[in-house]
């Protein structure tokens, strides 16, 4: 695998991490019960594709990050990690 690859697909990863920990923390901050019951009522409710795009909040940080630190191809992946999620919750507002 080359090295432009492997750069974004580290910062592709690390997107997903960084998504996936903003939806936690944003479960831990706005629940008042138990993580199960709390997907439940957003699941219920309609607005799990709002729910994840705030979680993607996170990604916004470690873009400049990788920016800063020169680190364009990582900044490119988490770009694209971005974009996926964003048409992943487009197609959760429509289902």
């Amino acid at each position: 695998m080359g090295y432009i690859k492997k750069e974004i697909i580290i910062g592709f990863l690390i997107s997903l991490l960084a998504t996936v920990s903003g939806f936690f923390i944003y479960l831990q901050y706005i629940s008042q019960t138990d993580i199960s019951s709390t997907l439940n009522k957003i699941r219920e409710g309609g607005v799990l594709g709002a729910v994840i795009a705030l979680a993607a909040i996170p990604n916004l940080f470690v873009f400049f990050i990788f920016l800063k630190k020169n680190q364009d191809y990582r900044a490119r992946g988490v770009l694209i990690a971005t974009i996926t999620i964003a048409i992943f919750t487009l197609i959760l507002k429509f289902i």
